[in-house]
């Protein structure tokens, strides 16, 4: 089952029940379009919560207020960001930097480990405890263990 946004994404469940959005190469995600794709993977969730797949490939620009709307929790129970290049791995690592995710999300290069990783079960994956009773550690999307610092207006950073 899968929905054709004829401007920016192509989204859809799988046969592996691992939802995916893909973001077409080149897009400008702004905040008007990013809003369109959360509530599309809302509407084909239906209620329920799904590992999400999202193919950001290539993708030109990532606007601060599309970054607002990504860090909104959302019908994902985790988030796989997969990419192909170091700029793609740049906007994904900065996303992370500078806004907590909504549900535990990783960058990955290989859609066979991007899949591997959205079947794990929280104790699988070192994260059996909700994120935020995990004390002052996260992980960014490459898996890496980090303590947050306080920031000024009540965010962290890495």
């Amino acid at each position: 089952m899968a929905q054709q946004d004829p401007c920016d994404y192509f989204i859809g469940i799988g046969p592996d029940d691992v939802m995916f959005l893909d973001w077409k190469p080149g897009v400008r995600i702004e905040a008007a379009n990013a809003r369109a794709a959360v509530e599309a993977v809302n509407h084909l969730a239906a209620g329920n919560r799904y590992p999400l797949l999202v193919t950001m490939a290539e993708t030109a620009h990532l606007s601060r207020a599309a970054r607002d709307v990504f860090a909104e929790p959302c019908a994902a129970s985790r988030i796989a960001l997969l990419g192909n290049n170091p700029v793609d791995r740049m906007l994904a690592d900065y996303q992370l930097a500078v806004q907590e995710p909504p549900c535990p999300t990783r960058f990955f290069t290989s859609v066979s480990e991007a899949k591997a990783w959205l079947r794990l079960s929280p104790e699988e994956d070192g994260r059996g405890a909700p994120q935020e009773t995990q004390g002052d550690a996260r992980r960014d999307l490459r898996g890496d263990l980090h303590r947050d610092r306080a920031r000024p207006g009540g965010r962290t950073a890495p």
